[in-house]
């Protein structure tokens, strides 16, 4: 199998094989209990960030830059906004299904304004028209449905989860439009590709800021991801945390 088909599979069996990578880690002792309630699988997680590290540094970073240095700028910006509107086809229904029906309508009218006036996503004219850009997903949808978060872990190329949002992100894969709604196999390989590697060069200016500001990577890392995971469960207006919280 070529580099270009595995990566069609990643949309739909990565996220399978992590919940079950995951189950049988947990369930076999692998993933050690840390200090931190918040992280009891610190153990297995630091191995796994590990791994992470060497697989960037190798690949995935270098690829990155060679992208960003190359590709002008109108253009990144074009398959990001292709992409984002992709995306808001599930946020919508995620709004939706979390009982917020002004917000879904919302996506739901930027996904056929950016597709067809915005020319199939390329142009974001939804926003120039007021309509905001929401970010959600089905670990979202769980924490809201009251679903608790089960500890932190931490992926290799998926990067940082709970174990809530490690089952939202198999309900994601399964239902991403680009795993599933682009044929033939090869341009949809292409397409999966393309977006890692556009977001992992989107990521690239924050990586001076973490490697300056971090006396552990992992623990900064770890800490940053809960604090910005709780603010978007909350819309960005998240409840004051209880003492026995910190």
């Amino acid at each position: 199998m070529t580099v270009m088909a595995k990566f069609s599979e990643w949309g739909r069996r990565t996220g399978t094989a992590l919940a079950f990578c995951g189950a049988a880690a947990l369930a076999s002792g692998c993933a050690t209990r840390g200090d931190n309630p918040k992280d009891p699988y610190e153990g297995f997680n630091r191995a796994m960030f590990a791994v992470n590290e060497g697989i960037d540094k190798a690949v995935a970073k270098p690829v990155a830059k060679a992208y960003d240095n190359a590709v002008p700028l109108p253009v990144k910006a074009g398959v990001g906004n292709f992409f984002g509107n992709v995306g808001d086809l599930w946020t919508g229904i995620n709004n939706g299904l979390q009982g917020k029906g002004d917000d879904g309508a919302s996506d739901i009218a930027r996904l056929l304004i950016n597709s067809t006036v915005g020319i199939f996503g390329l142009f974001d004219v939804a926003s120039e028209l007021g309509l905001e850009k929401h970010d959600e997903d089905f670990g979202q949808t769980l924490a809201r449905w009251g679903v608790d978060d089960g500890g932190y872990l931490f992926w290799p190329l998926i990067g940082p989860r709970t174990v809530r949002d490690t089952g939202g992100f198999v309900v994601d894969a399964f239902a991403d439009p680009v795993g599933w709604g682009i044929d033939p196999i090869p341009v949809r390989n292409s397409t999966i590709a393309l977006r890692f590697v556009d977001i992992r060069a989107s990521l690239l200016p924050t990586d001076k800021v973490v490697e300056q500001a971090a006396i552990d990577k992992y623990s900064y890392i770890r800490d940053a991801y809960l604090q910005r995971r709780r603010s978007q469960i909350f819309d960005g207006r998240p409840p004051k945390l209880q003492e026995e919280d910190y």
